[in-house]
């Protein structure tokens, strides 16, 4: 039996407030199938393709696809949905908008053009509230200086959105997650915690300030992403969501045939994190990650892997650095008033093939 609305005002749905994440059985990136789940549903050379314009594929496991349109020029194409991650539906459109916009970034590109995925279960829900989704994400993509030009809707049992993102890269200025180089530097846009406070928020223990920092966080768009791919000594990139840092950080170094060391003290968090680790706030998405590929990990406590393995919705950028270029990039981030913390460095990887991707320290 799916809860009642209360009677407080909803100040952008303009009717009843209806708690959307009781509505879903996961909360977004987190509700991600495993990646464990997803190497058996799409195994190596699964959809490979030959098309000498198709730069990046689905075999890659990289942020979007990308596709050659001239000698200068690549279209990059992505999408991404989920279930409510807040509860106001304005909101929960503003930060699906914003994830799915984050994989262009994340190529090094900018988006050109938006598309509408909406589930929406309307015997359950009011489908005013469908409507004010719609608006978060027209005023995300109004940010991000494009069209949400339309897209498809169905009647489902929970309530699920996203866009299909289109985008736009000089092709020289293209980044990859697998192209990463020993020496590199690793830095890292946004805090993580984002999962941990979601699940703090559906237990009633969340504090407002801290659910605010939170979507703060997940509507503010990585378009720093579009200057960095224009940054040669950028050597790979990636951004943070479902599967983690350690999980995004694994497919970064095993694409790139590297290892990982992550200063764990410098890794940044939303306030309130610790706190809510204390009170017992873990996603199910954080051991269903760790699960997936914790082997591949070196050894680590029990609070490391709850905020490392943390699935994150609209999260940071993942930036590989030239050990050479530091000063460089972090004299662009200032000048360019942007925030990146750096949380690691990149090494060669031993010959040992069972040896773990990522050391944290």
């Amino acid at each position: 039996m799916h809860p009642q609305a209360s009677n407080d005002t909803n100040p952008h749905s303009g009717t009843e407030t209806v708690k959307l994440t009781a509505y879903s059985h996961g909360a977004g990136c987190g509700c991600k199938i495993s990646p464990a789940v997803l190497d058996a549903i799409l195994p190596e050379g699964a959809g490979a393709f030959k098309d000498a314009r198709l730069l990046v594929g689905n075999q890659m496991r990289d942020d979007a696809a990308v596709w050659q349109i001239d000698q200068q020029q690549s279209l990059i194409a992505t999408t991404d949905f989920f279930m409510p991650i807040v509860d106001d539906p304005f909101d929960f459109g503003r930060v699906a908008a914003a994830n799915a916009i984050s994989d262009v970034y994340a190529m090094g590109g900018n988006p050109v053009l938006a598309l509408a995925i909406l589930g929406w279960p309307v015997k359950l829900l009011p489908i005013e509230l469908a409507g004010k989704v719609l608006e978060g994400a027209r005023a995300i993509c109004a940010e991000a200086g494009i069209s949400l030009a339309g897209g498809h809707s169905i009647d489902t049992p929970e309530p699920i959105f996203g866009l299909a993102v289109n985008g736009l890269v000089a092709t020289k200025n293209l980044k990859k997650n697998a192209t990463a180089l020993p020496g590199c530097h690793l830095y890292l846009t946004k805090p993580l915690g984002v999962g941990i406070i979601s699940t703090a928020q559906k237990k009633g223990i969340a504090k407002k300030q801290h659910t605010a920092a939170a979507l703060d966080s997940m509507i503010t768009l990585n378009r720093a992403g579009a200057l960095f791919g224009k940054l040669d000594y950028v050597t790979a990139m990636t951004d943070v969501t479902g599967f983690g840092l350690l999980g995004h950080l694994k497919e970064m170094c095993q694409g790139s045939g590297v290892n990982g060391v992550v200063e764990f003290n410098k890794v940044p968090l939303l306030d309130g994190v610790a706190s809510y680790l204390d009170q017992g706030a873990v996603p199910g998405g954080t051991t269903r990650n760790w699960d997936s590929y914790g082997r591949f990990i070196g050894p680590v406590t029990d609070r490391q892997r709850q905020i490392l393995a943390d699935p994150q919705t609209s999260g940071g950028l993942l930036v590989a650095v030239s050990q050479t270029a530091i000063t460089d990039f972090e004299q662009i981030l200032q000048d360019q008033g942007l925030s990146a913390h750096h949380i690691g460095w990149l090494e060669d990887r031993p010959e040992i093939t069972d040896a773990p991707y990522i050391k944290v320290i």
